[in-house]
């Protein structure tokens, strides 16, 4: 443990494990899109079978946005996901 050393965070785990900095942007979104559905569904006090029929998908979908598989979802998705738990997110430019 002496060995290891420290370094700071750039603010995005995705550029710090090497990503390209555009890509890690869009990951870091879709990440957080994630986690706004989960929290949203949580609130809600639906189970997994009751969002995914909210949201037109299934519960192994529902399963893998709670395990946070953001390989799984593309922003498309997330963004379409969003909007049916009426969340609304906007871009900014």
């Amino acid at each position: 443990m002496r060995n290891m050393r420290m370094i700071e965070s750039s603010g995005n785990v995705f550029v710090d494990l090497g990503f390209d900095p555009a890509e890690a942007r869009v990951m870091a979104m879709r990440v957080e899109l994630m986690l706004r559905l989960r929290e949203r569904i949580e609130a809600d006090g639906l189970t997994q079978r009751e969002a995914a029929k909210r949201l037109g998908i299934t519960q192994p979908r529902i399963s893998a946005l709670f395990k946070g598989a953001w390989r799984d979802f593309s922003m498309d998705m997330l963004l379409t996901l969003a909007e049916c738990a009426g969340i609304h997110p906007q871009l900014r430019v």
